[in-house]
């Protein structure tokens, strides 16, 4: 059944169907353009589809929004979508927003829209959801209260930076992969507004997906203090990457506000070459003794924040610990840990057949390794027989792909039940002042 009012915050995330039932992307915002005398326009959708691309969905194609799913005339064009003047985007750039109420009350933020159907395939923006400021306590969040468009008038002052906590709120729930598709989505500078908002964590997790250029472009535009907070939270061949991109004064002076044991693994990795299994690794495997039992290793690879390939086995080594640790004395994969008792000491569990390589083998030859055995991590020592890291699939991923990988992809062919494709968004039926979308990938 077809919802004639929607709030934008609840339609992202939802999915986007053919009229076959077939699944083409999922809603990540909606665009609006404003009117002199009435309440903004919906024009369509930004739709997300497999690869990662953002395309443009004429609300005319759609047919029906509700239970969190919504159906397609069936075409969907998947050229990139790319805004256009006098068009505005509800998530990344109206939620947050201050206003005034008209009736002198005061004023308040955007924190979520509702969109309206007024006709058969005629969508505009119908009441607002808004808080007021907070009061003196500092338990309160403000109080609630919905005005239509015509009720409210915008009050930023020209260059004001619009609240993000809202926008980074609807973000909570998105992987980091997307996080850092939907950051790279937004103009460059309600991005930077946003990425000040993110915690440093949720910045580090998205730094880590974007490609080079665009993580030098974002770190640089940080404070030395925040910057070098976020480098501390990314894995440290992440961290090391991303330094090396950097001028040489700004690479160490950020070294010097990072964590001292941080910092002495990011200056680790720096001394290897980025074709190496030495650049590629990662110093933060999970290390045991021989003695620890396998609950113990269970219970270690079982840890959320744990990439899913530094837990597909552990490192067994003499003490100390920490890289470089004693004597390497071989891996423990999870498969095998699961076929053994709790108690079963992972000593004796040592896959001895698994060759390690040294710090300067090439990237080549540890990709050849990866692959020839099936393996999704590979251990690293130093001459003498010391774990000093493990190099990872999705390490040598990155390597092999190009340097742009995230962001460009062939263009396919339209998909969905249609036979046309959407040239423009006039073709809908809905006049447009606009030239048709360009085509930004290969």
């Amino acid at each position: 059944m077809s919802a004639t009012r929607v709030f934008v915050a609840r339609l992202a995330g939802c999915s986007v169907f053919d009229p076959a039932g077939d699944k083409v992307g999922k809603a990540r915002d909606v665009v609006v353009v404003y009117r002199t005398t009435r309440a903004p326009r919906v024009v369509g959708l930004i739709v997300e589809v497999p690869g990662k691309r953002r395309v443009f969905l004429n609300i005319g194609r759609v047919t029906s929004i509700g239970s969190g799913q919504i159906i397609t005339t069936g075409l969907i064009n998947l050229r990139r979508f790319e805004q256009r003047g006098g068009e505005v985007r509800v998530i990344a750039e109206l939620l947050g927003r201050k206003v005034a109420l008209r009736d002198g009350s005061g004023d308040a933020t955007i924190e979520d829209v509702a969109i309206e159907e007024t006709a058969p395939g005629e969508w505009e923006v119908g009441d607002l959801f808004l808080r007021r400021p907070r009061t003196a306590s500092p338990f309160s969040k403000g109080a609630t209260t919905f005005a239509t468009w015509d009720q409210v008038r915008e009050n930023n002052a020209p260059g004001e930076s619009q609240s993000a906590e809202q926008l980074v709120a609807t973000y909570s729930d998105l992987l980091p992969a997307d996080l850092a598709s939907t950051l790279l989505d937004l103009p460059e500078g309600r991005r930077l507004e946003v990425a000040e908002e993110l915690p440093d964590d949720r910045l580090a997790d998205a730094l880590e997906e974007m490609p080079e250029q665009e993580q030098v472009d974002l770190i640089s535009q940080l404070d030395d203090e925040r910057a070098a907070d976020v480098l501390d939270q990314m894995e440290p061949d992440d961290a090391a990457d991303l330094i090396a991109q950097l001028s040489t004064e700004r690479g160490e002076a950020l070294l010097e506000l990072m964590e001292p044991e941080e910092a002495d693994d990011v200056r680790f990795l720096l001394a290897y070459g980025p074709d190496t299994a030495g650049g590629l690794m990662t110093t933060e495997p999970i290390i045991v003794s021989a003695d620890a039992t396998v609950a113990e290793g269970l219970a270690l690879i079982r840890r959320h924040e744990l990439a899913p390939a530094l837990g597909a086995a552990v490192c067994v080594t003499l003490p100390p610990y920490e890289p470089p640790t004693g004597r390497f004395l071989g891996m423990v994969h999870f498969q095998r840990m699961l076929r053994y008792p709790p108690h079963e000491r992972l000593g004796t569990l040592l896959d001895t057949s698994l060759e390690p390589v040294k710090p300067h083998t090439s990237a080549a030859e540890v990709s050849r390794r990866l692959a020839s055995y099936d393996l999704v991590q590979l251990p690293v020592v130093d001459e003498q027989h010391r774990l000093v890291g493990v190099v990872t699939i999705d390490d040598v991923l990155d390597y092999l792909l190009p340097d742009d990988w995230r962001s460009t992809s062939e263009d396919p062919e339209p998909v969905g039940t249609g036979t046309a494709s959407i040239p423009t968004r006039s073709q809908t039926g809905r006049r447009t002042p606009h030239g048709p979308h360009t085509t930004s990938g290969t």
